[in-house]
């Protein structure tokens, strides 16, 4: 049918990997997904021509973000070529860009919020076969509903025309509210960070002051989020994220931490359930992983003090994989590589595996100590890791330095239970490690654990 509006479509081309490693076929995702369901809807489908996927953006690329009625965007792999394309077009058009990715890939936090169709993959990357009619439905539908919205009123998908009124003709009053906004938003953070050292009424104050948190930069909302854990504050934890804008308390970020005062609560099944879901749609990460190792450690620690033995070397076990996932899905981050190390320690008897996974940790704390700011968890690490070697001059120079950069109470108890967990083990098996008490009561001193 001639004169149909034009659908552009925004994916890399080939097979590429994503960030776990997966390969996608995406000439076979649009062959047998999008260009099926975009002219089902109605439209025909433009795609770029292989040559300008290879780095500059020509004349002809502008002309089709801006010009086409309708677009769809395919956001596995978190492409930068089609961030870039997507910016420019929701810049140019307030409606009709639809967004899809493949499930297990992890959106960035900026477009997370968005909505967009996902698709399952099968191991060859193509879209499986039994999902695709369900995802191809979904894909015809966005459009129908782009295209009745393009007759009646427009329904915005760009987060430019549907957060900001006016765009793009802001008037200058525009401009003299966003900076009161600015220095309002400031302000608030400010309060907040001295409201943190005050302790937990103070926070809960500056909360009651807030008003609507959906008034309220998601950028405070988070600062309150975050102070109330370093003050191991659980439950208003979890009660503002309960209360937060929808599309804030499913960010990354906020799901992970709130599985993290979820367990700090004893809630440790419903931590499991949030974590596990967020590794299901966003993809596996090494913080997600971490916390949910965290949930079976805790698991452990139960089995063993109610003295059910099989039980607790299971969960020990699950603890153990769990946090090597976690450090598979990001070597940088040392942090669930280390207690993959001391679990494996704390095993009867060892896993051989620890000795040669340390070494791995080692370079990898090392290196972010090298090239970066180096936090209180980077010398917490090299702590474990001397204490683990017998080096006791290694551990205390690491205490001393963790101690100094030790910014929640909770880190600091954390990592004096794992001492204690890595000493009382080696007493069992005949082994003194006395010299690593004062650091455990240091550790305990200063997170105030009575």
């Amino acid at each position: 049918m001639a004169n149909q509006p034009l659908c552009f479509i925004l994916m890399p081309f080939g097979k590429k990997p994503d960030a776990t490693g997966r390969i996608v076929d995406f000439d076979a995702v649009y062959h047998e997904l999008i260009a099926p369901a975009v002219t089902e809807a109605g439209l025909d489908v433009l795609r770029a021509d292989a040559e300008m996927s290879g780095g500059i953006i020509h004349k002809p690329m502008f002309e089709r973000l801006v010009l086409c009625e309708y677009a769809v965007a395919d956001l596995t792999t978190a492409n930068a070529n089609v961030f870039y394309e997507l910016g420019i077009r929701h810049a140019a058009r307030p409606w009709s860009t639809v967004l899809l990715f493949a499930e297990g890939g992890r959106l960035p936090f900026d477009v997370a919020p968005l909505r967009a169709i996902p698709y399952r993959l099968s191991a060859e990357g193509k879209v499986e076969a039994d999902d695709l009619p369900t995802a191809r439905t979904a894909l015809i539908d966005r459009l129908a509903a782009a295209r009745r919205a393009a007759a009646d009123v427009p329904l915005k998908d760009s987060p430019l025309y549907e957060l900001l009124d006016d765009y793009p003709g802001l008037a200058h009053t525009k401009t003299d509210v966003f900076r009161e906004q600015v220095r309002s938003s400031e302000e608030r953070k400010a309060g907040i960070a001295a409201a943190r050292g005050q302790g937990l009424d103070a926070l809960r104050s500056v909360e009651a002051s807030l008003g609507p948190l959906a008034d309220t930069g998601s950028a405070v909302v988070i600062d309150l989020f975050l102070s109330y854990r370093a003050v191991s504050a659980w439950q208003p934890m979890v009660d503002l994220a309960g209360r937060m804008p929808r599309p804030l308390a499913e960010t990354v970020m906020v799901q992970e931490q709130l599985g993290l005062a979820l367990n700090r609560l004893g809630r440790g099944a419903e931590a499991e359930v949030v974590l596990k879901n967020l590794i299901e749609k966003r993809g596996p990460s090494s913080e997600t992983y971490g916390i949910l190792g965290r949930v079976y450690k805790d698991r452990w620690k139960a089995a063993v003090e109610s003295g059910n033995k099989i039980k607790a070397a299971g969960l020990l076990n699950q603890a153990v994989e769990t946090y090597l996932q976690g450090f598979e899905a990001d070597w940088r981050d040392a942090y669930p590589g280390i207690n993959a190390v001391t679990l494996m320690e704390l095993k009867e008897p060892p896993d051989p595996r620890r000795q040669k996974l340390a070494p791995i940790v080692v370079y990898a704390v090392e290196r972010r100590i090298a090239v970066g700011k180096p936090d209180y968890w980077d010398y917490a690490t090299l702590l474990e890791l001397a204490v683990l070697a017998k080096d006791q001059t290694a551990a205390e120079e690491a205490a001393s330095n963790a101690l100094a950069r030790m910014r929640e109470l909770w880190e600091g108890e954390t990592t004096a239970g794992n001492l204690r967990l890595i000493r009382k083990t080696r007493e069992r098996r005949g082994e003194s490690l006395e010299w690593a008490v004062p650091l455990e009561q240091a550790l305990d001193l200063a997170a105030d654990v009575t």
